[in-house]
């Protein structure tokens, strides 16, 4: 097979976008890194999130939206060809607030971000302590714990699980995939492009460049500057526990298996993968804080994983104007906007251009000559 368009970059992003590529009848080819590549993909929280995002972008708020109002029938579809359980649940989630003042700054903030929006009435309310209590009656909260906010189109799923059924899907529906296949360099030969890996050379017309950390250095070869830099999250999991937290919470959130997730950290080291003592001391009083009774529970992994993250922390959808046929695709919400990413991305790569809708994520808004 010739492909008609190659992904480069076979995480949550580049394989949402292959999937509905494949899906739309397109010859497509996924091209895999190595395992030793910076993958936020097995390293992610596994939320489906809309509650707080797109402060001051509006535009995102919409497409998390959007994303999030596709997600049942997206994860049916792809439930039913592949069956593997994605584990979604949209029940709602949880934003712990510390005192009174934290509680009120929360309300402040998705108060300005739902005016920001200003269309129908807030997706969110706040709770106080007892109606906290009363919807998740068997955590015994820490005493600084004031309330939280609930988000009712929240919810979670397994993140490795819903990349395993993407890479299915694709397989499924006459696309193929290619792992361990590193794109060294991107030149044309004519109107196509030419990918150089592994001592051999891919011809195809169209391309879609989603591999997170490394794309800056590949777009750049077709004219395009997006700048990215890395985010190091920290996570700790807890041994498997008799289930008590229905709801997932930002920062804590219990898997179907019954563990336990805590995070996450931030911080800007780099490429550097390595876990700290001092991100696991964090992450464990803040945790106890919250459930005190957590504290007798054992630790039975840490680790971390790189955010791909732009200045303003908002996804770059783009073609390039010197290499018609060459698009971007890069977020650090893979899982949250997967289902954005397998249908109305897809259908405008297959189409051949971007819709307007997206052209707040033009990298453009990073220039700061056209900006004054």
């Amino acid at each position: 097979m010739r492909p008609d368009i190659i992904v480069i970059g076979g995480g949550t992003v580049g394989a949402a976008v292959a999937y509905g590529l494949a899906l739309r009848r397109e010859k497509v080819l996924l091209l895999d890194g190595d395992d030793g590549d910076f993958r936020a993909a097995r390293a992610n929280f596994g939320l489906v999130w809309l509650q707080g995002k797109g402060l001051g972008m509006p535009a995102y708020q919409a497409l998390t939206r959007d994303s999030i109002a596709r997600w049942s029938g997206f994860r049916a579809a792809l439930e039913t060809g592949t069956g593997i359980d994605l584990c979604y649940r949209r029940d709602g989630g949880l934003v712990f607030c510390f005192g009174e003042e934290g509680l009120e700054g929360r309300r402040l903030e998705l108060t300005r971000l739902h005016n920001q929006y200003a269309e129908g009435e807030p997706d969110w309310e706040m709770l106080d302590r007892s109606s906290l209590e009363r919807l998740v009656p068997k955590i015994a909260f820490g005493p600084n714990i004031s309330g939280a906010s609930f988000g009712r189109r929240d919810g979670h799923c397994n993140p490795l699980r819903l990349l395993a059924a993407l890479h299915g899907g694709i397989l499924r529906h006459g696309g193929r995939i290619r792992h361990k296949a590193s794109v060294e360099r991107i030149g044309t030969a004519g109107r196509d492009f030419q990918l150089f890996l592994n001592g051999e050379t891919l011809t195809v017309p169209r391309i879609v460049i989603a591999a997170g950390l490394g794309s800056p250095a590949l777009a750049r070869q077709v004219g395009l500057e997006v700048p990215v830099q890395p985010e190091r999250g920290q996570v700790l999991v807890t041994e498997r526990l008799a289930p008590f937290l229905p709801l997932p919470a930002s920062g804590l959130r219990q898997t179907e298996e019954g563990t336990v997730m805590i995070g996450a950290t931030k911080d800007r080291s780099g490429f550097d993968v390595s876990t700290t003592t001092q991100a696991s001391a964090w992450l464990s009083r803040k945790t106890v804080d919250i459930v005190p009774a957590l504290a007798s529970a054992r630790l039975v992994r840490h680790w971390a994983g790189l955010r791909i993250m732009t200045p303003d922390g908002y996804p770059i959808y783009t073609q390039s104007e010197s290499h018609p046929g060459a698009f971007v695709a890069l977020c650090h919400s893979g899982v949250t906007l997967a289902a954005f990413h397998a249908e109305a991305l897809a259908e405008a790569i297959a189409a051949g251009s971007l819709p307007d809708t997206l052209s707040s994520f033009h990298q453009s808004r990073f220039d700061v000559s056209q900006a004054a």
